[in-house]
C-alpha cells in the first residue's frame, strides 16, 4: 500500500504556512497501520533492540504497537510537566517555536539499545532532544524511526549521525 496516499495534509495548522501531515487517516486504515508496524517489526526483530522510546504523542501509537510486537519495554518521552516522578528534561527548537521534552529518570537503563520513534521528522529538534535524554541515561540510540520525513527541513542533520529510517517522504509545499 502506498502510505503517502492515506496521510492527510492540513494546510495552515498549527499556524499559517505549516502543511501538517496528519497520520490519523493512516490509523483509520487497518492495513496501512499494520504495514507500518510489520515493516518496523521485520526491520528490528533481529537487531537486539532492548526498548522503544516513543515521542509524545503520535509516536506513542506506533511505538506502543512496535514494543508489543517486539516484546520490549516502551519508554515515553513527553512534553514538560506531563510525567510524574523524577524526570530529565531537554529543550529544543521546533519548526514553529520552542518546547521541552522529559523522560523518566529510570525509563532507559545503561547499555540498553533503543529505537527512538515518532510519526514525523521535520527539523529534528524533538527527536534530537530525546536522543540526548537517552544518552544521558546511558542508553544507546540504535536508530530513529519515523513514518514521515520532510527532507527539505533537514531533520537528519539535527540527529548528529544517528541512523534514520522513514517510510514516506514529502517535499515541503
Amino acid at each position: 500500500m502506498d502510505l503517502a496516499h492515506v496521510i492527510r495534509n492540513i494546510p495552515d495548522f498549527p499556524k499559517p504556512g505549516i502543511q501538517f501531515k496528519d497520520i490519523t487517516t493512516l490509523l483509520l486504515e487497518p492495513n496501512a497501520f499494520r504495514q507500518v508496524i510489520d515493516t518496523w517489526y521485520e526491520r528490528y526483530r533481529a537487531r537486539a533492540i532492548d526498548a522503544i522510546v516513543a515521542i509524545d504523542a503520535r509516536g506513542f501509537v506506533f511505538g506502543g504497537a512496535l514494543a508489543y510486537a517486539l516484546g520490549v519495554p516502551l519508554a515515553l518521552a513527553r512534553k514538560k510537566g506531563k510525567l510524574p516522578g523524577e524526570t530529565l528534561a531537554e529543550s529544543f527548537e521546533l519548526e514553529y517555536g520552542t518546547d521541552t521534552v522529559e523522560i523518566h529518570a529510570d525509563a532507559v537503563q545503561p547499555g540498553q539499545r533503543v529505537v527512538v520513534m515518532d510519526d514525523l521528522l521535520a527539523t529534528g529538534g524533538t527527536a534530537a532532544a530525546v536522543t540526548r535524554l537517552v544518552r544521558r541515561l546511558g542508553g544507546e540510540v540504535v536508530e530513529a524511526a519515523f513514518v514521515i520525513e520532510l527532507p527539505p527541513l533537514q531533520g537528519r542533520k539535527a540527529l548528529d549521525g544517528i541512523p534514520v529510517h522513514t517510510l514516506v517522504s514529502f517535499m515541503v509545499d
